[in-house]
């Protein structure tokens, strides 16, 4: 049954429209110099921050569904409890219970691909990013499939590894690598065969996502399912022989093959089975369609072997994607779009390409699409394909400009935005370009502001995890920032575990509510917009942080 929002007594409290800013991985992190918005010159937010109610909300670990509170949050699971009102547990969790529970290998799919494999003698592939960093995958869920597609009587398995250095170490693929290789010998023998064959930084192959850079997927076919590029005897030597040419960190280090004889070790071939395990859906999608879907045309797959393929997750509910899948996602429901949607407030979503999907699909709980055309609007700003450090505006003045004439027009009483520039540009390790991306970001709210005075609306302007609030590694032994060999500060490209600002800006109606104090998450941001626009909140949200008065 849909969502029901009840008016309560006192009304609407905003005049105008009501404006959810996601500024995407802007975390509140310590003061030290490797915080790149402390280091930006940005007025109006240490304005917003000053002199208006500022709360410090979670946006990680357990307050966004996931294991633990050493589990970064990331873009999806954010977008999720914001849009959501509550907490639901997420990939990672769900799927290490599954595994732990035996519920995987007792699925249909696992039985159809491990059993197939077995009876055929054909191979089991694993596809997916190589690291523990539990924000699109995991390593021990990898090594766990592997121990028993062995027990299951798979003779052989190869891997095709997706290095990481975005949501770990920049430079750590080596320190997974390694004794990934070792565990892999422990379990060959005369009847099991496992060997890595292949592999490329996640940011130069496979993983693109939004339709952005199909290139990027194609080199990924091109290098594990055909098996096309230059050869190494280990991935040990490819990781050491590609960062000494290009320098490259390891999430752009360019794809390679493992090979034996001069013939790569792990071609996927018709009646072979293939696992993405991958449990984070938007970059798994385009991957997924090019072994799954009979009509792919977004690039020459040269030869579409026939085999059983299954993603960790199904990753886009309504278009179901895969078709076949190991552990079910989680049911997301009662979301804000919905709820609004029924209310028939009119609302808008944009965002630039990057982060198009978030402020869509990830924020109406995994769902493409929406819940009313009459009422909803989605805008999509097509962002660069060029390196995110040489452009780290990226479209963040074009978005505004829509995002102005939208609010201008009226038509809207619930707008949501993202900007992505702290994400995407935090991730490449550059500090001085995510400083100009904070900048930029800045000069924005500047320009929003004004506008939303004019019309007598109210902003909540918060984060959907960290990121560039922590450029440099800490070492936790000295306490001070890792160094590298020359000196200079170990760049740090993944998220954090901080904070992110929760600003209630409010010029007309602050009046009647109260900013409460006490600890909140991202969940309790629907509660808040709910209440601003007149409706009580629904019995099975997390709280608002403001109290009518």
């Amino acid at each position: 049954m849909s969502l029901t929002l009840n008016k309560t007594k006192n009304g609407k409290i905003v005049k105008g429209p009501l404006l959810t800013i996601v500024m995407d991985g802007v975390g509140l992190g310590k003061d030290y110099e490797g915080n790149a918005v402390k280091a930006a010159s940005t007025p109006t937010l240490d304005k917003l921050m000053a002199e208006y109610p500022t709360l410090a909300i979670k946006a990680f670990g357990t307050a966004v569904g996931l294991p633990s509170d050493d589990d970064m949050g990331n873009s999806e699971v954010g977008h999720n409890a914001l849009g959501a009102g509550q907490v639901f547990a997420q990939g990672a969790k769900l799927v290490t219970q599954s595994i732990e529970s035996g519920k995987m290998f007792a699925s249909e799919t696992w039985k159809t691909i491990a059993g197939g494999c077995a009876e055929k003698g054909s191979v089991l592939h694993f596809i997916g990013l190589f690291s523990d960093g539990n924000v699109h995958s995991h390593i021990d869920h990898l090594k766990a499939m592997i121990e028993r597609a062995k027990a299951d009587g798979v003779k052989t398995v190869r891997v095709h590894i997706l290095l990481d250095g975005r949501d770990v170490g920049e430079t750590s693929a080596l320190e997974y690598v390694l004794p990934f290789e070792a565990f892999l010998a422990s379990l060959n023998d005369a009847s099991f065969d496992a060997k890595i064959a292949s592999g490329g930084g996640r940011m130069k192959i496979t993983m693109d996502r939004y339709n952005a850079n199909w290139s990027m997927v194609e080199k990924g076919w091109h290098t594990h399912v055909l098996g096309e590029g230059r050869l190494f005897a280990s991935a040990e030597e490819a990781i050491n022989t590609l960062r000494s040419e290009t320098h490259a960190i390891d999430q752009d280090l360019d794809p390679f093959v493992i090979g034996e004889n001069g013939k790569p070790v792990g071609t996927v071939e018709d009646g072979d089975g293939v696992i993405l395990f991958n449990f984070r859906g938007d970059r798994a999608i385009e991957i997924s369609l090019a072994f799954d879907s009979d009509a792919f045309d977004a690039f020459d797959r040269v030869r579409r072997p026939q085999v059983t393929f299954a993603g960790m997750l199904e990753y886009d509910g309504d278009l179901h994607i895969p078709s076949r899948y190991l552990v079910n996602p989680p049911e997301i429901t009662n979301t804000m779009g919905e709820a609004l949607a029924n209310a028939g407030v009119r609302q808008l979503a944009i965002s630039e390409t990057q982060k198009y999907g978030h402020v869509t699909y990830f924020w109406n709980g995994n769902k493409s699409g929406k819940f009313d055309e009459a009422t909803e609007e989605y805008i999509e700003i097509k962002s660069d394909t060029v390196p995110f450090e040489q452009r780290p505006w990226m479209k963040c003045a074009e978005i505004t400009d829509r995002l102005i004439e939208c609010l201008e027009s009226g038509k809207y009483d619930f707008l949501r935005v993202n900007y992505p520039n702290g994400d995407m540009v935090g991730h490449t390790g550059n500090f001085e370009a995510t400083r100009i991306s904070m900048e930029a970001l800045d000069l924005q709210l500047a320009r929003i502001l004004p506008v939303l005075d004019k019309l007598g609306g109210v902003a909540l302007i918060t984060a959907d995890h960290g990121n560039s609030d922590e450029m440099y590694e800490f070492d936790k032994k000295s306490g001070g920032v890792k160094t590298n060999k020359d000196g200079s500060p170990k760049a740090k490209t993944s998220h954090t575990l901080n904070p992110v600002p929760l600003i209630v800006y409010d010029n007309h109606t602050s009046d009647r509510y109260e900013v409460k104090t006490g600890e909140f998450g991202l969940s309790n941001v629907a509660a808040t917009v709910v209440n601003l626009l007149g409706y009580e909140t629904p019995s099975m949200w997390d709280e608002s942080v403001i109290e009518i008065k």
